[in-house]
Parts: structure tokens; sequence; C-alpha cells
């Protein structure tokens, strides 16, 4: 009598690496640990997409990530060939499943919450949306915590600046806003702002807030690259943090409703430039 097993839970949305903000598992990443972050990516990346498919219902999106849950624990080897191909990964790495667990906290949050009282709220969101996958890549290389909290703030910082990309499309295709509500109260707006063609001064106002607080946040992670010790990774951070500093400035003067800001050729090629100073300053003792 043959057994029927269940089908994937994943849902693709047609998304890979070459539409993040960030560089995944790059060249710059050692040879041998390039296939444990596309692992650990394809993760995020098909449990991000059930938690934005617009047409599930919650309950659906939750039923689906527990089962890429209960996959990643060992619970079960059937529903999701990425989180049973994560966990072989991090079996073999022994880097600690957390940060890959950690992440279904944020998208099972996705499911169910559509709106963000404060910044305070929308930094302990990142805290398991964003923190997880630079903990995940410092590990795998073997870094200690004490470059959690730079890494942090780093992953905080590209995971606003993706908000901000994206504040019309969240609430047009999700009814989903990450912008803080009593921040959009204090300027006499809602998240419905964000359906207008163009920026109103009050809605500026607002993201120019969060931009203020994503330099902090960009201040806060300027001290990881060196106090990384894998040299490949150390350049690769002080990339990524061009990256995010260039974007903070397009939307400084860009207006993502009218159109999408986003990164250039240009901004990759000054980014690699300007990280070189800081990966090959000296580690603190």
């Amino acid at each position: 009598m043959s057994i029927t097993r269940p089908t994937s839970v994943e849902i693709a949305s047609g998304k890979d690496k070459g539409d993040e903000n960030f560089p995944v598992g790059s060249l710059l990443i050692r040879r041998d640990l390039r296939r444990h972050v596309h692992a650990y990516y394809a993760f995020a990346r098909n449990a991000d997409d059930i938690a934005d498919h617009p047409d599930l219902a919650a309950g659906d999106k939750i039923a689906r990530l527990d089962v890429m849950g209960a996959v990643l624990a060992g619970a079960t080897d059937h529903g999701s060939p990425a989180a049973l191909a994560l966990r072989a990964s991090l079996a073999e790495t022994g880097v600690d499943p957390v940060h890959a667990s950690d992440l279904l906290i944020a998208f099972r949050q996705d499911a169910t919450k559509h709106r963000y009282a404060s910044w305070a709220e929308l930094m302990q969101y990142c805290r398991y949306s964003a923190a997880p996958v630079g903990r995940y890549v410092l590990a795998l290389h073997n870094e200690t915590p004490a470059t959690w909290p730079a890494s942090d703030a780093l992953c905080a910082s590209l995971q606003v600046l993706n908000h901000i990309q994206d504040c019309a499309r969240d609430l047009a295709e999700l009814d989903r806003s990450y912008l803080p509500g009593d921040w959009l109260a204090r300027e006499g707006i809602t998240p419905e702002a964000v359906r207008d063609p163009a920026l109103t001064p009050p809605l500026r106002r607002v993201l120019d807030a969060m931009l203020a607080e994503t330099a902090a946040l960009n201040r806060t992670a300027a001290d990881l690259p060196r106090r990384v010790r894998a040299r490949g990774l150390r350049m690769e951070t002080a990339i990524i943090l061009g990256l995010a500093r260039r974007l903070h400035r397009r939307l400084r003067h860009g207006d993502p409703l009218a159109a999408r800001v986003k990164l250039r050729p240009s901004d990759a090629i000054g980014a690699i430039i300007a990280s070189l100073p800081r990966a090959l300053s000296p580690r603190p003792r």
C-alpha cells in the first residue's frame, strides 16, 4: 500500500539573489561556504515568498511556515525541500538552527500583523526578520558574537531601506505598512498616504525620520568590517555597508511613490572602491 507524502508547501515568487540590495554568497565568500549561504538564502526566500503571497490566507501562510519549521527541526523530512536542504547544511557546518528558525518568527508575524505602532516595534520585528541573516553568515565563518551588534544594525538598516523602497507596493498588494504609526499620527496622516502618486510634505517628513534613524544604524554598523576576521567576509561587509549608505542617500533625495528608488551599477562600483580602506584596516586587539 503506497503512502502519499505531502506536497511541498513552498510557492516560488520568481525572486532570486539578483533582486536583493546586497550580494548573496558572492565570490568574496570562501568557496567551500558559498553553497551553505545559498542554502540559507533559499530557505529564507521560500519562507518570505509564503509570507508575502497576496492570495494566501493568513492561516494558510502560518500552516505552510510551520511545515518549514518542522522540517528544519527534524520532525519530518517532507513538505519543504529548502528546509530539508538547510537542515543538512546546518548539520554539516554546526551552525545553530536558531538563525533560521528566528526568521520564521518574523514571517509568521508578517502573516497577521499589518501595522507597526512605533520605531521600537519595527526594530523588534527586524530582530527576527533581518538580524538572523547576518548572524548566520558570521557563525558560518566562526566569527564571535562580539560582531553581532554591528551586524544587527547593518541588517536592520537594509530592512528599513527596503521597507521605504516598497512602502506603496506593500500597502497595495498586502495591506501592510512598516511606517511607524506614531510618526504618521504626528504628521496627521495614516498609512493610506502612500497611495498618493507622489510624496506629500508630511509623508516626506516621516520617511526622513526613518532615514535619520537608519543613518544612525549605519554608523553603528561602520565598525563591523574591521571586527570580522575572515578576509573575504570583511570585504563583503564593507561593500554591503557602502551599498546601504548609497541607497540611503538615494532614498533621501528620491520619491519612492513616484518611481522605485534603487541602486545602480555605479553604486556597486563606488561601494567596492569605498570599501577598501575599511576592509584593509587593522582589526582591534
